[in-house]
């Protein structure tokens, strides 16, 4: 599982380097305010997204693992052909309904200009639907590799071609407009008018991009099952029983998916609404107190050049800006629930109780492991990271208003990042129906929260953060009671999490002391230069963090040989550190 998990990590921090690669560019090209209109699409594509890919991929990689443990390869195989064939069908109706269903949107959340954003990026439905038949395949025979090669072209895909096509439009747009020209159909007075027209044109340019990332994505496994084939020999496939039949598959197969499908319906439209009502809302309250919002976020406004009706879409645009960071983590943990699938339902399925236990504790402990320091780092260095990401570019605008909220997320991303592993988990166990309920339980509160505090004008934007909290909380703690009950497994309370969080809590501090002694030492460049002394000491600050965290996971015996053996050469340094006491 941890191989599994490793190779998958790998392929998110790559995947995550070249999305901040491309968005900090890209917030640059299209302005925060264009980032608005790039995540707004996301609004109605996520939950339709999230719906078509729900329940399958987990179905197909569980049972394929379960298969494959005792020797029916020829049902696995079965079990891929009809998978290709539901999706096929699924991917169609999703691109169809979120084509259909992009007017009337639009109109609702008064925002006609996020139309053509919505539409570039409904084609990509199909093709993650097609592509995950494939990565369920692969996974539930636990290579991992297939999913994070294609997940890394999908990424590079986009940033090849979202800033492409974004720097076009921009530059063209602008051409028109320094021309005396119309810009994209409307004769423009200003350039902050002539700004507004052209961003959503290329915030579309830019979703585009990630249609055109999935299709490279599909090619490849396409080409790689074509030419690689799944590994089974064919004295494995005349060995093999007799597979079960088609409609048995795809009952199995469906009674699997449908918890996981509504536990995804539950909570993507939820966030939907949450999201319409986070616009509304805010819309509501700026309309309402528009002096005290302009002499609040002032010099923010100002700088960004943000019309007084775009002021609920940019503060919307620093929202998201910050949970970059959030989901940063939170999609590298979510790797150890796919992992999980596979090495669980292997498990389950051969009757070895004590490797389920074993491999509940280790997801959540490496969850700990991962999330905890990162998030407190996140928290308390968050106005000097987002200073080095934004401070030379275009986009300097948006740290004041979005650090507070990145600080936030962090001190809490522990939390966060164990909902989907612990869903995952709960799935492999064979219970999906319960993080189903768990789901619609927070979000039901989410949505009452965020009405409440959004509307509150001293809180604003920042009150969705509460509402978030809120909700992950009661996930967590719901689905971790029914893991402990369901499986039996004892939680390790002191290595799993006391250990974890007590590093953590040494690594934060140690962030934030060092940034502000290097701070103090390094004076030099300017402000809006990336080469600057504030940057270095940012940058100075997380080497010493990561060395003082090693250092104190060792002393504290926080790390397993198991952790270590995953490693590249990690036999040797489990003997040598086994030498000196260092491993629980």
């Amino acid at each position: 599982m941890l191989n599994g998990a490793m190779i998958l990590v790998v392929a998110t921090i790559i995947v995550k380097i070249i999305g901040a690669v491309y968005k900090i560019p890209l917030t640059a090209l299209i302005g925060v305010t264009g980032r608005g209109y790039f995540s707004s699409a996301y609004e109605l594509y996520t939950p339709i997204y999230a719906i078509s890919m729900a329940g399958l991929p987990i179905a197909v990689s569980k049972m394929v693992s379960e298969n494959v443990s005792i020797g029916r390869y020829r049902d696995a195989r079965m079990i891929f052909r009809l998978s290709m064939r539901l999706f096929f069908i699924v991917g169609i109706v999703g691109t169809l309904l979120l084509t259909l269903i992009a007017i009337p949107y639009v109109f609702l959340a008064h925002s006609v200009e996020n139309l053509w954003s919505i539409l570039a990026i409904a084609p990509s439905i199909f093709f993650c639907c097609v592509m995950s038949t494939y990565r369920g395949y692969y996974e539930g025979m636990r290579n991992m590799k297939p999913t994070a090669v294609s997940q890394v072209i999908e990424a590079s895909g986009k940033l090849v071609l979202g800033l492409f096509f974004a720097k076009f439009v921009m530059s063209r747009g602008l051409k028109r407009f320094e021309a005396g020209l119309s810009v994209y159909g409307e004769v423009c007075k200003d350039k902050a008018q002539a700004l507004s027209r052209i961003y959503p044109y290329a915030a579309a340019a830019a979703v585009l991009s990630i249609t055109l990332g999935t299709i490279a994505a599909l090619l490849f496994m396409v080409l790689l099952h074509k030419f690689r084939g799944d590994g089974f020999t064919r004295e494995m496939l005349v060995n093999s029983p007799r597979p079960r039949k088609p409609d048995v598959i795809v009952k199995m197969m469906i009674t699997i998916a449908i918890p996981m499908v509504i536990s995804a319906l539950i909570m993507n439209v939820t966030n939907l609404i949450d999201n319409f009502t986070i616009r509304t809302r805010l819309t509501q309250v700026v309309l309402n107190n528009l002096d005290y919002f302009k002499t609040r976020f002032a010099a923010s406004l100002q700088a960004s050049q943000t019309l007084d009706s775009k002021i609920p879409t940019y503060l919307f645009g620093c929202y998201f800006s910050a949970l970059d960071f959030k989901n940063m983590i939170t999609s590298i943990t979510m790797t150890l629930g796919v992992s999980a699938i596979p090495a669980l339902a292997a498990a389950r399925a051969l009757k070895k109780n004590k490797e389920v236990a074993s491999t509940i504790n280790l997801v959540i402990r490496v969850c700990m492991l991962v999330a905890a320091p990162a998030g407190f780092g996140i928290a308390v260095l968050s106005e000097p990271i987002l200073s080095l990401l934004y401070a030379s570019t275009d986009s300097a605008d948006v740290i004041s208003i979005a650090a507070p909220i990145t600080a936030i997320y962090g001190f809490v991303t522990f939390i966060i990042a164990l909902s989907t592993p612990l869903s995952n988990v709960l799935q492999a166990l064979g219970r999906p129906d319960i993080p189903a309920k768990t789901i619609a339980i927070g979000a039901i509160t989410k949505v009452i929260c965020n009405f409440i505090f959004v509307g509150i004008p001293k809180l604003n934007i920042y009150g969705a953060t509460i509402g978030s909290i809120v909700c992950y909380v009661i996930i967590i703690s719901l689905n971790l009671y029914y893991t402990i009950k369901i499986s039996g497994c004892r939680i390790k309370v002191m290595s799993v999490v006391i250990k974890p969080l007590g590093c953590a809590a040494v690594c934060a501090v140690s962030a934030y002391m060092s940034q502000a002694v290097f701070s103090h030492i390094f004076k030099f460049g300017e402000a809006s230069s990336r080469l600057n002394g504030y940057n270095v000491s940012t940058l100075l600050a997380v080497g010493v963090a990561m060395v003082v965290y090693v250092a104190c996971l060792f002393v504290c015996r926080a790390i397993s040989r198991e952790d270590v053996v995953m490693l590249p050469k990690g036999k040797k340094i489990a003997k040598v550190l086994e030498k000196y006491d260092f491993l629980g």
